[in-house]
């Protein structure tokens, strides 16, 4: 800075190579032009009929799905505010595991909204009051439109399960819903503890085997191990199991030694040594009742001939988080190193079987009486990306299934409750006084994205769609919403569509939050970005 010009205001404020846009036209107009360019991404994926993107990350691994919440997970959206929008997305997917899309569509469509009234003229601080006020509505009038009835509900009863998952399977995979959730519904039933509220998403698990199709899919009570048995024996019924995390095989010392060996005797004793220590141990674990051997490590030569000697099934799975699992289904506790079990330290198994599906080789693990804790969800495929995104699907019915186990309240689906929601806000606005009311006006306005968004995907003419909803809604029908099959408005009951309570809820309260952090920028200052070479982030955990 010592020849040019003396740097005055903001300028000589900060370091050079900073960026500082401030005021409506540079901060607050750009960070929602940024938002809609996000929610229109997105927007185009809401619904059964949404459409598929193909993202490809920084790694060039391949996405195509329909799925927003991974699609902003992978897009790494760098502007700031659209950021906003993303986290958003991300919590609702933590949250509830369904309705990511939602949020970040909603929070774009009502700042898009706020857009127009503040080139209208009014304050940003006023839209946000006007948008807290209509979010609150919003809340009351959503438990007003709780389908009766609905407050209790028998999580093991398979029907009631598959009408809660129904819409939320749709969603990704339409078409396929009526095959997939009794699939899903099965998978969970089984693994439901005595008190619902305290079900693990994490015991459905899903395994993805090429070839077939999503009707060949079946679901495993136990675990469905990719990967074939290391010896010859390849079935056992009612096994007993030892776990061994730190592999079978000989130990190493634990401290370096060195053997002096003189004559050729002495040669051949330390080896027979050798051998009559592994088979020592081997046979004392055979001793103890177990069939079957899991190492979480390498499975040496002479151990594994020694577990062939002694009919032991020998498996091997290398993931420990799979190990985990493996513990957690068969109720054994993993031992650090080869010796012999206590009999409460061996876990059970009703069968552990090899079979061959679609050229895969997998060893299924079963456990057929009550109480276990892992179920497997065998999906079908003929391509990678649509195991993928079949496996997305599954996520999002067994998330749905755990939020119906803390709250099973149901509204109507097919944008019947949006359209309600936005009848009745925009009365509710009337009634205001003050600057609020085109605010609420504007919020109402917003729901409507919801009924143009699905009826546009679906191919239909939105406007006529719209319209009518709104002449069923006013004559007092409030669970009249879009049948896409047929293109017209039809009761929900009869086409039995219903959205979780809870979903909409928080996305709705995740997008008003959202949008109105983003109205309350008026200044962005960004600092000169550090020097030196780009971190790359570092690697993610496996997909275990």
């Amino acid at each position: 800075m010592s020849f040019g010009m003396p740097a005055y205001g903001i300028q000589s404020m900060l370091k050079e190579g900073h960026k500082h846009l401030s005021g409506l036209d540079e901060a607050v107009l750009k960070n929602i032009d940024a938002c809609k360019q996000l929610s229109d991404i997105t927007r185009t994926s809401l619904g059964p009929n949404g459409m598929n993107k193909m993202v490809i990350n920084h790694l060039d691994k391949l996405f195509v799905t329909n799925d927003a919440g991974t699609i902003v997970d992978e897009l790494e959206v760098q502007h700031p505010a659209a950021k906003i929008l993303v986290l958003a997305g991300k919590a609702q997917q933590e949250e509830i595991g369904d309705g990511a899309n939602l949020t970040v569509s909603f929070a774009g469509e009502l700042l898009q909204n706020a857009e127009e009234l503040i080139r209208m003229g009014l304050h940003p601080s006023e839209i946000i009051s006007g948008y807290s006020k209509a979010i609150n509505k919003t809340a009351a009038t959503l438990d007003e439109l709780v389908e009766k009835g609905s407050e209790t509900m028998d999580v093991r009863n398979k029907e009631e399960v598959v009408t809660r998952m129904k819409a939320a399977v749709a969603s990704k995979q339409f078409g396929q819903e009526d095959i997939l959730c009794p699939l899903i519904a099965d998978a969970c039933i089984q693994v439901c503890p005595k008190n619902p509220a305290n079900f693990n998403v994490d015991n459905v698990r899903v395994a993805k085997l090429l070839g077939g199709g999503l009707h060949n899919s079946l679901v495993v009570r136990g675990m469905v191990l990719k990967g074939d048995t290391v010896g010859t024996i390849k079935r056992v019924e009612k096994a007993k199991i030892a776990v061994f995390a730190g592999g079978v095989d000989t130990a190493a010392t634990e401290t370096k030694g060195t053997v002096l060996i003189h004559s050729a005797e002495q040669l051949e004793n330390y080896a027979k040594t050798e051998e009559a220590k592994v088979e020592e141990l081997i046979k004392a674990v055979a001793d103890s009742g177990a069939k079957v051997v899991v190492s979480g490590a390498a499975v040496g030569d002479m151990a594994l001939h020694f577990c062939e000697r002694y009919k032991l099934m020998v498996l091997k799975i290398s993931s420990k988080f799979e190990l985990r699992r493996f513990c957690r289904t068969t109720g054994a506790v993993a031992l650090l190193k080869l010796s012999q079990p206590n009999p409460d330290e061996l876990g059970y198994a009703d069968s552990i079987s090899v079979e061959e599906i679609g050229g895969a080789r997998v060893t299924i693990v079963k456990n057929e009486q009550g109480g276990n804790s892992v179920s497997t969800v065998v999906l079908r495929g003929s391509t990678d990306s649509i195991l993928d995104d079949l496996e997305r699907a599954v996520d999002d019915g067994v998330n749905t299934y755990k939020a119906m186990c803390r709250d099973s309240r149901i509204l109507p689906g097919a944008a019947a409750t949006e359209i309600e929601l936005a009848r009745r806000l925009k009365d509710f606005a009337l009634k205001e006084t003050g600057l609020d009311q085109y605010a609420i006006a504007k919020f109402a306005e917003s729901f409507e994205m919801v009924p143009k968004t699905l009826a546009e995907n679906a191919g239909l003419n939105a406007m006529e769609i719209i319209s009518s909803l709104y002449a069923e809604h006013a004559a007092g029908k409030c669970t009249v919403g879009i049948d896409l099959d047929q293109g017209v408005c039809m009761d929900v009951s009869t086409m039995n569509i219903w959205d979780l309570y809870v979903t909409k809820f928080f996305a709705l309260k995740y997008a008003a939050d959202a949008a109105c952090t983003v109205l309350r920028v008026d200044q962005i200052i960004m600092a000169k970005p550090a020097g030196g070479p780009r971190r790359d982030q570092p690697a993610g955990m496996d997909d275990d």
